[in-house]
């Protein structure tokens, strides 16, 4: 087992759950980083108007921390190798209608996964 590790490239990694941001609103931004280097992420959420957009470089600053203190990678050589939403709890709350109805609201929370690697260590 000793060979699978050697062509192991490093790569960084970083979670984000329970935003209270529905999974559909939050891959419409995650879609506008995936595959581009890291300066060029943090540029488009920079400039995007979206809540997600926040998070999302939130997370991209914490993966690139992890690959910068645990894997001793370069900051500057890191791309988005892989981003992804996965969907989280889902509050149930009541929202009161005529003739003693009560129609359903489901909150939705979002679980984000990013992978981040370098590009030149391949």
């Amino acid at each position: 087992m000793a060979g699978k590790n050697e062509t192991e490239t490093a790569e960084a990694r970083a979670h984000v759950r329970q935003v209270r941001i529905a999974p559909r609103k939050v891959r419409v931004v995650v879609d506008l980083v995936r595959g581009k280097d890291l300066r060029d992420a943090l540029a488009i959420l920079r400039h995007t108007p979206k809540r997600a957009s926040l998070v999302v470089s939130k997370l991209l600053n914490s993966a690139a921390a992890n690959a910068e203190n645990n894997h001793d990678l370069n900051r500057r050589d890191l791309y988005v190798h892989a981003i992804w939403v996965d969907g989280g709890s889902t509050l149930k709350r009541i929202h009161p209608r005529s003739r003693g109805q009560a129609f359903q609201i489901l909150k939705r929370s979002s679980h984000i996964s990013v992978v981040l690697r370098s590009r030149y260590e391949d």
